[in-house]
């Protein structure tokens, strides 16, 4: 059997990732400086699909490290409604595989009307959103060719750490991005263990993706990967949110994959995955926390020595890949999704 251009694609992300650390950095350090010099006192976020994501990892690292207020912005009021808010002393970040959706092009287009700055990250530097950028920060990860976002994904989460390690001046976070690559090889390692939990949930139409914390972006992009390729509904939830309501979806057989890697979430993480194992769930756990392994036949590691902050580039990963072997084990072609295109505009 033929591999898709999704599962390629899949497997050049290490490699992407290290020409990444070893062609932008310079940039990105460049970068990190002039916005220390100009001090934003909010970031405002624009992004769609995958990409948007990404933003709610940009949110999160931002507001963690540089203890900057983060929002994601709402297209729709610039779009729309033509009532954009006032984006006094923000920086405006877009966020985009193609840099060609209108809504978040006008996001961009109205933050530099008001004189805000504005940084893209992009894969495709002649992109239109390119010219509405002060600053760039490029992927440099080729064509991807498959409608479903892997690598850019991936690449993108990478250059918000980067840019948060370097305008943060930490050593030891910049010195932590230099292992990355690795641990993508490493959870890329083990691809028959992915396809035997696939084969096991292959005939439910329903998935609950749970996570908290830095990892919150990564419930969001796993059940985005399983919906659009398997067309399996596929519902992301922060931990403490899926307590307060969704965890009544839960019975016998239900089956909700956990990403849990060791960290200051892990202990909340455990007492949910205990709860929902009671209740007969078939649990499937992503972490590097030893006791949730050897609790879980269903569980994939991730590496041992995984910073909890770099967890979303890396666990992220093995939800790609049980995203490909659940749509191969229900019959469908991971490269041609029905009604997508690798393009979507949106006003």
């Amino acid at each position: 059997m033929s591999t898709s251009i999704f599962e390629s694609e899949i497997y050049e992300q290490p490699d992407v990732l290290s020409r990444f650390l070893k062609e932008s950095l310079d940039r990105v350090r460049e970068i990190a400086k002039h916005l220390q010099k100009h001090e934003p006192k909010f970031v405002l976020v624009a992004a769609r699909g995958t990409s948007d994501n990404a933003a709610i990892y940009a949110k999160y690292l931002i507001s963690a490290y540089l203890r900057i207020p983060v929002g994601l912005a709402i297209p729709s009021l610039y779009t729309l409604y033509h009532q954009p808010p006032l984006m006094r002393q923000t920086l405006v970040i877009g966020i985009s595989q193609s840099g060609a959706s209108p809504d978040v092009l006008a996001v961009m287009e109205e933050a530099r009307n008001q004189k805000s700055p504005t940084l893209a990250i992009l894969n495709r530097l002649d992109a239109p959103m390119a010219k509405h950028a002060d600053l760039i920060i490029p992927l440099g990860c080729g064509e991807e060719r498959a409608v479903a976002a892997s690598k850019t994904h991936t690449a993108q989460l990478l250059s918000i750490a980067s840019l948060v390690a370097l305008w943060a001046e930490s050593p030891t976070m910049i010195e932590e991005l230099n292992p990355v690559p690795d641990y993508l090889r490493f959870v890329l390692s083990s691809p028959d263990q992915v396809r035997a939990i696939a084969e096991q949930i292959k005939d439910h139409n329903r998935i609950l993706v749970v996570g908290r914390g830095f990892t919150h972006c990564t419930t969001h992009e796993i059940a985005l990967k399983i919906k659009e390729l398997s067309y399996v509904s596929a519902d992301p939830y922060s931990a403490a949110d899926f307590m307060h309501g969704p965890i009544a979806l839960v019975e016998e057989g239900f089956p909700l994959i956990a990403i849990a890697p060791k960290g200051k979430t892990v202990n909340s993480m455990k007492e949910l995955v205990n709860e929902v194992d009671r209740i007969g769930a078939e649990t499937i756990v992503i972490s590097n926390d030893e006791e949730l392994i050897n609790t879980h036949s269903k569980a994939i590691p991730l590496p041992r020595d995984l910073p909890e902050w770099l967890a979303p580039i890396v666990a992220v990963v093995p939800g790609q890949l049980l995203a490909l072997f659940l749509t191969l084990a229900r019959g469908n072609d991971p490269d041609q999704p029905r009604r997508l295109k690798k393009v979507t505009k949106t006003l």
